[in-house]
């Protein structure tokens, strides 16, 4: 009994299979968006750690020439 289905998957598979080791490195694109989107998140944390820094100096600049405003 020939299933020819079978025959069908076979052939599909080898044809991924083959298309996906002869790929132009895919993979190594994958590393480079990931390590590209770890430097974006790190340049966004080190601003937003600097700008808290610097809102904070002002604050309590502006604390200290008003004074707390607490009486």
């Amino acid at each position: 009994m020939d299933h020819l289905w079978l025959n069908y998957l076979k052939v599909h598979v080898a044809a991924r299979i083959d298309r996906a080791r002869n790929a132009p490195s895919r993979g190594a694109s994958a590393v480079e968006w990931v390590i590209i989107t770890a430097i974006i998140a790190g340049v966004a944390f080190a601003l937003a750690t600097l700008i808290k820094t610097l809102v904070e100096q002002q604050q309590a600049d502006i604390e200290k020439f008003f004074g707390s405003g607490k009486e």
